[in-house]
C-alpha cells in the first residue's frame, strides 16, 4: 500500500523557473518545421520529479504566469507527486518559454524568459519554515542567472537551510546564454561556498576557475568545505571528499537518444541516494545510473525512471513482459 504523504514535509525542497518547451518535430530546424511538440522544462522541477519517482517526498516552488502554459506546468508537476503548495500563479507576468531545434545532430535552445513571472521572485516571499523542514535544499545557478532578485532568493534560501542544519546541494548549471562567463564566475563560486554538496561539470569548472588541467581543478576544489561531485570525467564521475578523490564509473547506455536532462537525472539520483542513507560514493553511483537511463529516451523529465525501473536495472527485480 502506498504511504499517504500529503501531510508530511518534503525531504527535498527546490525552486526555480520552469518554462514552457516547444520542440521542432523534424530535422530542418525551427524556420521550416511545420509542427512543435509542447511540454515544459526546468532544471529544478526536473530534479524534484526525479526524486519523487525514486520514492521520496519532493517539493518545488516558483512563480509561473497565470496563463495556459503556467497552469499546464503547475498541474503536471503536481501530477508527478511533487508538492507545489508554495508555487505561485501570477497574473502580473507571463510564464517563460524555450524553443528547441535539433539540426545536424546538434540541439539549440532559444529562450523567451526576460521579465518572466519567475524572474520576479523576491527573497521576502520565501517560506522559511518550508525550507527548514526539509532534509536537503537543491539550488541551481540558473536561478541565480535570471534576475538580481532571483539570485537574492537563492542566497537567502541557502542561508536559511544552513542555519537550520538542512544540507544544501548546488549545481552551477552554467548557461552562457543567460549571462557572461565573467558575470557567472564570481556568483557561482560564491554560491559553491555555501553548499554541502557541489555538483559541477568538469568543463564548467575549467571555465569558472580559468584553468585547463584537471589537477588544477581538483586543487581549487580542495579549498572548499563542500563535498564536490564532478560530472563529465572520462566515462566516470569524480568524488572529492575530505581530500580523497574517488572515481565512480558510468553505466553503459545501450543507445543514446537525447542527452537533455541527463544532468538533472544525475542530481535526482544522487539526492535520492543520500535520502536513502547511501554513502556519497553509492549515491553518485545511483546518479550515474539515472543519467544513463535518461539519455536512452526522449524528454527533459519524461524519461526519468521510477524506483521500480531503477531497482530492476540494478538486478534486484526481474521484468515480466506478460
Amino acid at each position: 500500500m502506498q504511504q499517504d504523504t500529503a501531510n508530511l514535509a518534503p525531504e527535498l525542497v527546490t525552486f526555480g523557473e520552469s518554462m514552457g518547451l516547444l520542440t521542432a518535430q523534424d530535422s530542418r530546424g525551427l524556420e521550416y518545421a511545420s509542427t512543435l511538440h509542447k511540454s515544459f522544462g526546468g532544471a529544478e522541477s526536473n530534479v524534484a520529479i526525479g526524486v519523487a519517482r525514486l520514492g521520496h517526498r519532493a517539493g518545488w516552488f516558483g512563480t509561473l504566469g497565470s496563463d495556459p502554459i503556467g497552469t499546464m506546468i503547475y498541474k503536471a508537476i503536481r501530477g508527478e507527486g511533487v508538492d507545489v503548495s508554495r508555487a505561485v500563479l501570477s497574473s502580473e507576468a507571463p510564464t517563460g518559454l524555450m524553443i528547441r531545434e535539433n539540426t545536424a545532430g546538434k540541439s539549440s535552445v532559444y529562450y523567451y524568459r526576460k521579465a518572466s513571472a519567475a524572474s520576479r521572485m523576491q527573497a521576502d516571499q520565501l517560506d522559511e519554515s518550508y525550507i527548514q523542514s526539509a532534509k536537503i535544499l537543491h539550488v541551481t545557478g540558473i536561478t541565480a542567472a535570471i534576475s538580481a532578485s532571483a539570485l537574492e532568493c537563492a542566497e537567502r534560501a541557502m542561508d536559511i537551510a544552513r542555519s537550520a542544519g538542512v544540507k544544501v546541494s548546488f549545481d552551477p548549471n552554467l548557461r552562457l546564454k543567460l549571462w557572461t562567463l565573467e558575470e557567472a564566475r564570481g556568483v557561482l563560486l560564491r554560491l559553491a561556498e555555501k553548499a554541502d554538496y557541489f555538483l559541477p561539470g568538469l568543463d564548467e569548472l575549467k571555465l569558472l576557475y580559468d584553468v585547463k588541467e584537471d589537477e588544477s581543478v581538483f586543487d581549487k576544489l580542495s579549498k572548499l568545505d563542500a563535498v564536490s561531485i564532478i560530472k563529465g570525467g572520462p566515462d566516470l564521475t569524480y568524488v572529492l571528499e575530505k581530500g580523497t578523490l574517488t572515481e565512480v564509473p558510468y553505466f553503459k547506455a545501450d543507445q543514446v537518444l537525447d542527452t537533455v536532462g541527463a544532468g538533472d537525472g544525475f542530481c535526482a539520483g544522487f539526492i535520492a541516494g543520500l535520502l536513502k542513507g547511501h554513502s556519497t560514493v553509492e549515491a553518485v553511483r545511483l546518479g550515474n545510473l539515472m543519467g544513463s537511463m535518461v539519455i536512452q529516451a526522449v524528454g527533459d523529465w519524461e524519461a526519468l525512471p521510477t524506483w521500480e525501473q531503477v531497482d530492476a536495472k540494478l538486478g534486484h527485480k526481474v521484468h515480466i513482459e506478460r
